[in-house]
């Protein structure tokens, strides 16, 4: 079996993978996130892992949040939480995660990036304050999730809910193929 690498420190994009039958070796690339491109993100974590990593596939991923044309990832502070969730709020963004996959043997590069429309509900500000004190938005791209405690305040996607999750299982499975591998070859 390939050796099969996640360049990201997400538990749920690992969860994600695990679930759908992979285990993937963590490595974390340690990319600074300094520009607004899910792509070039992606692409720079799985070639940073990708450089110390031989004989083996390395996946890297981003996810931001597009609200009015603007990229959102990561709020940087409670504050900065409180008000994106106050400006999402009835309104709808596009999730957007960039995939980028490697392969150290052959030396080829496969990438992708995906787009999921995510509409939030109205969730009070006693609500959003309640959230925000948990501390989940600050550890995700837009502040929210679908399979955490903001769940309930997502009225409904249209789109591939692993790639809001983090990583698009079926987009992984076609960049496998197109580096001439079977996401079956890579099933524990």
């Amino acid at each position: 079996m390939r050796r099969f690498v996640l360049a990201s420190a997400s538990p749920a994009r690992l969860r994600l993978l695990r679930d759908a039958g992979l285990a993937p070796e963590v490595i974390v690339s340690g990319v600074v996130e300094d520009v607004d491109d899910v792509l070039e993100l992606a692409r720079r974590k799985a070639r940073a892992v990708a450089a110390t990593t031989p004989d083996a596939l390395i996946l890297g991923c981003d996810s931001m949040l597009l609200l009015d044309g603007v990229a959102l990832g990561k709020p940087s502070s409670p504050a900065e939480a409180v008000e994106r969730w106050q400006a999402m709020r009835g309104r709808s963004g596009a999730l957007l995660t960039g995939h980028v996959l490697v392969d150290t043997s052959a030396g080829n590069e496969a990438f992708a990036v995906v787009s999921t429309i995510v509409h939030f509900g109205t969730p009070s500000d006693d609500e959003i304050a309640a959230y925000v004190m948990t501390g989940e938005p600050l550890h995700v791209a837009g502040a929210f999730t679908l399979d955490g405690r903001s769940a309930p305040f997502v009225e409904g996607i249209e789109g591939d809910p692993g790639n809001v999750i983090g990583v698009s299982l079926p987009t992984v499975r076609r960049l496998l193929a197109t580096l001439g591998v079977s996401v079956v070859d890579l099933w524990s």
